[in-house]
């Protein structure tokens, strides 16, 4: 009798046992991939950065590129200003918008999708700007969204309206930020090349492309040996927009039109589920950024128009997005 009952006891400790693994199992996230850091390096030209390799990015074109996913034809085909850059990286849209940081985005990012679905606080979620007008970027102009959903934001030299911040601070405040709260989601702005360019100080733009290959490998050396984001955290590193050609009006101090100097931009993307050493040829633009992160994070994108980039996550990857996401023929 004592016997029968201690077996009884025994298998229904083995079946909830069984039970618990089991639902912990569907509950396990289907990529390795738990955090997501954009850094957008401002207006440099092509030829003056990746079209010129290993040139002012020898860390980037090098070192980086191996462990990643490069795309030889990436481009900003819209608008090719710094506001209507990045909005079309956070929303998936592009939008022609007031450039000096007037006007919200029409459409709701990325960012406010994720906090909404996830429940979790504002810290978990960063704007970190060099340029303080690039504070637009937290909020929209839809009304079902506006005043919602915001992230945190550290931009310019104390916030809006403070002015433009130099890069070797911005990326101190991003590592003070990821250190103290552990953001799973981060876009960061970085500006000089554009600023530079602008002021009309050739060698200055190009001593601030060389500086932004050094902040990328600074700041991923500090993603890869920090205990909660290495091994978790994918790097997607794009500009908002290129600069003129030589032969158009205010050459390489200048941007905003369609011509190749100004759309021909770059996208370099390392991470635990996409794929290393491989390069991309296909176009893609600025708006499949959030369209191909979006699974990464758990959400979809209502209003978001870009294209998932299903070439850039590797096979073990690849099998579970097909899975959450078949392939439509």
């Amino acid at each position: 009798m004592l016997y029968s009952l201690l077996l009884i006891i025994i298998l229904l400790l083995f079946w909830g046992c069984a039970g618990t693994t089991t639902s912990t199992a569907s509950k396990a996230k289907p990529f390795r991939t738990q955090n997501v850091i954009v850094l957008v390096i401002d207006g440099p030209r092509h030829s003056e950065n990746w079209g010129n390799t290993p040139g002012l990015i020898p860390y980037m074109s090098g070192t980086l590129k191996g462990r990643s996913t490069f795309f030889s034809d990436f481009q900003n085909d819209a608008y090719t200003y710094t506001n209507s850059g990045h909005v079309a990286i956070t929303t998936g849209v592009n939008q022609e918008i007031d450039n000096y940081g007037d006007e919200l985005p029409a459409n709701p990012s990325i960012v406010q999708y994720w906090l909404k679905a996830t429940g979790k606080p504002a810290t978990a979620a960063w704007f970190i700007m060099s340029k303080d007008k690039l504070h637009i970027l937290a909020n929209t102009q839809d009304s079902a969204w506006h005043g919602k959903y915001q992230p945190s934001i550290n931009v310019g030299k104390s916030g809006p309206g403070s002015g433009y911040r130099m890069d070797s601070l911005t990326i101190v405040e991003a590592q003070r930020i990821l250190s103290q709260h552990r953001p799973n989601l981060v876009f960061i702005n970085l500006m000089e090349p554009d600023g530079f360019a602008h002021a009309g100080n050739w060698e200055n733009y190009l001593r601030g492309i060389a500086r932004s290959d050094r902040y990328v490998k600074q700041l991923w050396d500090f993603i890869r040996k920090d205990k909660f984001y290495k091994k978790t955290t994918a790097l997607l590193i794009t500009n908002d927009h290129g600069r003129h050609l030589n032969e158009i009006d205010g050459g390489w101090m200048e941007h905003g039109d369609l011509c190749e100097g100004c759309r021909r931009i770059s996208l370099l993307a390392v991470g635990p589920d996409f794929k290393k050493g491989y390069t991309i040829k296909e176009k893609h633009t600025l708006i499949d950024i959030p369209a191909t992160i979006s699974p990464l994070l758990g959400v979809k994108m209502e209003s978001g128009q870009g294209q998932l980039i299903r070439d850039l996550y590797n096979r073990r990857a690849q099998k579970k997005l097909n899975e959450l996401m078949p392939v439509v023929q």
